[in-house]
Parts: C-alpha cells; structure tokens; sequence
C-alpha cells in the first residue's frame, strides 16, 4: 500500500489522515511532512527495489528510485520493534536486525516471521552471503557472529568489536566490517579465524560498503556526509568525498554502480555521486521534532533527537550543510537531544542521555554544564541567567547557574516535561502524569494554573495568557493569568504518538540506549513564542513544525 495520502507541500503524513493542520485560520506548516522516520540500513531486494529499514519508525519501506514513492513491507506495530539493518538471503528472504529488542528476524518472501536469534545484544550490522547469515552487535566489546535460519546454536566468529555497524562480504570473501569506537576497518573469513586490521583511523565510520568494482567505502556518521574510498586492490590509498549530508548511516549501489545513501539524522534516501554532488530520492525530514525555541531574530531551532535543526524556511541560510529546497536544515550533531532554548547568541539542550549542554553556534562548541540527570526535557531561562530543567524521570525541577552550581526548585511531582516563565519571572511546569500546569511559589510549593488536562507537555507564555500542549486531546489548550479563563487555541494537531506508534516497554531497552528512545518518556511536543507573538509547535506525530498567531486571552 502506499503511505498515506498526499498532504500540503507535497510529502505524505502517517499522522493525520484528514491533511488538516489544526483548526486554527492562521495555522501553516513550516515544512512538509517526513515520508521516513530515520533511515538506517538500506538493501536491494531480489526484486531490484530498494529497501529501507525505519528504526524510529518501527517500519521496513521499500522506495520506488524513479519517483520517491514509498510502500511499507514490514508495518509498524508487528513483530519487528526497531529494524535498524537487514539483508536478502539466496532464497529472497529478509533478514532484519530489530535492535532494541535484541532480535534477529526472518520475513519469508509470502511475508511470515520466524524468529531467528534473541542471544545477540544490540544487533545492528546484518549481511547474508548466499544461504548464510552474519550478524554483529553495536556495543562496546561487541561479537560477531553467524545465526542459523533453521534454528542451529549461534557461532561467535569473533569478540571484541569496538561497536560494530553495517557490513559486507568483500571480493576477497572476507566480511568487512567497522569498529565505530576506534575508527578502524576489520575483516574476517567467513569460516572464523583471526580478525585482520584493514584501515586504521577512518573517520567515525559507521558502515562499509563495496561498489560494482570492488572499490571499498567506508560512511561517516559525522556532519560533513563524508565517505572515504578505499583501493584495496592496489597501493591502499584513499580518496575522500564530501557530501553534506549529516548522519550518513548506510550505503547501497544498484546495478548500474549508482550509490545511495541513508541518514540516521534526517531519513531520506538520496543519490550520492562520486564528486559528492547529491540528489534526493525520498527528501530528508525531522526525525522529532521535540523542543523547539525561536532566537530573536526570528530563527527557529527545533531538538531533533539525533540533531539541532532548523525548518526551510527559518533565516540564516543552510549553514553549508547541502540541504536540498524544503528539507530542514541541519545547524549541528547532537545525539539524543530532545529540550532546547535559545539565550542570545548561544542554545541550552538536554540530552536523554541525562545530561545539559551549552552550544556556541559561532565556534561550533558544546559545553556540558550538568549531568546524570533522569531524562531531562524542556528548558527555560530565569531573569537571573540560571537554566531550569524539567527532570522528567526524576520528578524535579532543577536550575543551574552560570557557575554550573545546581538548585532543585521543586520534587516530588509526577512527570513534570516542560517550563516556561512570565514576564514577570514565575515559572510555570507542564506536568503530564498530574494532566496539569503548575505555577512554582517562591516558598517552594506549588500553584495548580489548570488542570484537567490531556498528557500536557510543551508550554509556553505570551503575554497575560499561557498556551499548553494537550497530546492526548491533540489540542492547544490556552489559559488567562490573569482572569483564569480557558479556551482551546487550536485543535487535531497533528501531536504525540501516531496511531501505528509502539511503545517499548523501559525493560526493553538495552543499555546502551537507556534513556534514548522516543516512544517513552521521550517523545516531546513542544511549544515556543516567537518575537512577532506567533507560536512555532512541534507536531512531532507527522514531522513539522507548524506556526499559528494566538488569539489571545478572551
């Protein structure tokens, strides 16, 4: 089936299958919707057809290469949680590494699943040769190993990966394949024996993949969509190319040696030439957007999960990043990042990792100001410069001066995801789990300013009159500071978890990417005030950002 129907800006939405964008006159999207939530590991098919596998989206695509259209093979909500890899066995069949999980899956060519192996942990890179099939784990101290279809015990071929990722055969019928840790290139036999070192300070490589001709590139997961060509034929020398493209993930050639490339950053296919020059296939999106924030000059930032990153339409050009006409602009690489404000020239961010950072757009630095935090989300700034965080896993607000010294301003609340502040410097917090918005005292207690509400999330004043975003109601809900009075500013927008969206259970996840996923705690719609008085809203359910002007208190 094709996905979804054609919506404004030309892009399909798996979100809202009526096209609106909210039942506000003045409501327009700043960018279209994303066709691919992330793309990760890419393949042809027997076929021909490309594949692509969605690891946000929980989804398996295949991509028409002519017109950019996409059939969804593998459904979300199914057996297959987070493809993040796959590959086509000798008979057709479809091996797909559904990372979270720690499951290795087989989808025959009639479309049955068989699980094949949940022993691997965080299996990533995936390849078959012929009948065969080898898989590897990303994690540090990571193995590689060969899984058996028809239900045999797994080999280790070999241990000590330092996070691997995609693979291939070579040639030489070696398996070729990455350590993202210590930027090298290592190949085995199939058959086991010793690792070999093939190339050693390769830039942040994240996926290796042989041409027509046997020429070896190697993709960086860096913000430059560099790829390094290797000649293993000869003298070993290498040629790097430059893209644009930030995030590169994962790499296919058809049979015409045409290269196509996958961003776990941004999603899309796009054609890659040899010079760099780049086409898009299926156009790159927001993997989110979560936290968004309007500086004063009237750009707008949004976190992005994997990035900072901004609409087309928002001023300041495309920073050299490549970006084709109405794809977002990437401003910088920021893994897991989900809550963000802009502060005069600088942007604050928490990351799910747990941490908060400063970014100085001008030298391209992060500075982390405080850590260990649990999922933290939204972020404001106080009239005396502090940050204040929501600790949503933690049930705290905290606040960090510019010295880095940390002040919890309140605890014990439920789930506490966005703050905001009036003009006159109270703090407002969103407080999902209490569906309410609460007013911090100076006293340390709590004011409830609404309640009643629907999973409340991004928040945000303009003026005498806050605006709340109801996930669950899909709506805009505003409220008067000073008369108390509610009204619904906007309604079915296209906000929170998407209907096929499923959600992990926290025991899911491994380790490696606690505090990482949206579809938990994560997800973020958040809100922000623009200096025109419009308000710029993360619609994280289809991938945009729309911009409506408020009516104001009634």
């Amino acid at each position: 089936m094709r996905d979804g129907d054609e919506r404004p800006g030309g892009r399909p939405s798996r979100f809202d299958v009526t096209g609106r964008r909210g039942a506000h006159p003045s409501a327009e999207r700043l960018n279209p919707a994303n066709p691919l939530w992330g793309s990760n590991g890419i393949a042809f098919g027997p076929e021909g057809r490309l594949y692509v596998a969605e690891f946000l989206g929980g989804r398996i695509s295949a991509v028409d290469l002519d017109g950019g259209d996409l059939d969804v093979v593998v459904p979300a909500g199914g057996p297959v949680r987070s493809p993040d890899d796959l590959a086509f066995g000798a008979d057709g069949s479809m091996y797909i590494a559904d990372l979270v999980p720690g499951r290795v899956w087989r989808r025959s060519p009639q479309g049955a699943y068989t699980l094949v192996s949940d022993a691997v942990k965080n299996p990533n890179g995936i390849t078959c040769v012929g009948d065969r099939l080898f898989v590897n784990e990303m994690k540090p101290d990571g193995r590689l190993l060969e899984l058996f279809p028809d239900g045999g015990r797994p080999t280790v071929l070999t241990a000590g990966l330092a996070m691997g990722n995609a693979m291939q055969r070579g040639p030489d019928g070696f398996l070729y394949y990455p350590h993202m840790i210590s930027e090298q290139i290592w190949r085995i036999p199939p058959d086991g024996g010793a690792p070999e070192l093939v190339a050693d300070q390769v830039d942040r490589p994240v996926a290796v993949r042989f041409d027509r001709g046997g020429v070896l590139h190697v993709l960086s997961l860096g913000p430059e969509g560099r790829v390094t060509r290797i000649d293993l034929h000869g003298t070993g020398s290498r040629t790097l190319v430059t893209s644009g493209l930030a995030g590169l993930d994962n790499a296919a050639f058809d049979a015409e040696n045409r290269m196509f490339v996958s961003s776990y950053a941004s999603g899309g296919i796009t054609e890659m030439h040899p010079d760099g020059r780049t086409r898009a296939i299926v156009p790159r999106g927001f993997d989110g957007p979560y936290g968004v924030t309007v500086d004063l000059g009237g750009t707008v930032y949004a976190a992005d999960h994997y990035r900072v990153a901004s609409p087309p339409a928002s001023p300041g050009g495309d920073g050299g990043t490549g970006a084709d006409e109405g794809e977002p602009i990437s401003r910088v690489l920021a893994p897991f990042v989900h809550g963000i404000v802009a502060d005069g020239v600088f942007l604050h961010l928490t990351s799910q990792f747990g941490d908060v950072r400063t970014y100085d757009p001008r030298q391209g630095s992060m500075r982390t100001r405080l850590g260990g935090l649990n999922r933290p989300m939204g972020i404001a700034v106080d009239p005396a410069g502090s940050l204040v965080v929501a600790e949503t896993g933690g049930g705290r607000i905290v606040a960090v001066d510019e010295s880095d010294r940390v002040t919890v301003l309140a605890e014990g609340l439920g789930h506490p995801v966005d703050v905001a502040f009036d003009a006159a410097g109270r703090c407002y917090v969103s407080d999902e789990r209490a569906g309410a918005v609460l007013r911090l005292e100076e006293d340390a207690t709590t004011t409830v300013v609404a309640d009643g509400l629907g999973a409340p999330q991004g928040v945000t004043v303009v003026g005498d009159a806050l605006y709340v975003v109801e996930t669950a109601h899909r709506s805009l809900r505003a409220v008067s500071l000073v008369t108390g009075a509610s009204w619904t500013e906007a309604e079915d927008l296209p906000v929170g978890p998407s209907p096929e969206a499923v959600r992990l259970p926290p025991d899911a996840e491994p380790a490696l990417f606690a505090h990482g996923l949206p579809g938990l705690a994560g997800r973020f719609a958040g809100i922000a005030s623009a200096p025109d008085g419009s308000l710029v809203l993360s619609a994280d359910g289809e991938g945009t950002l729309l911009r409506l002007t408020p009516s104001g208190p009634r």
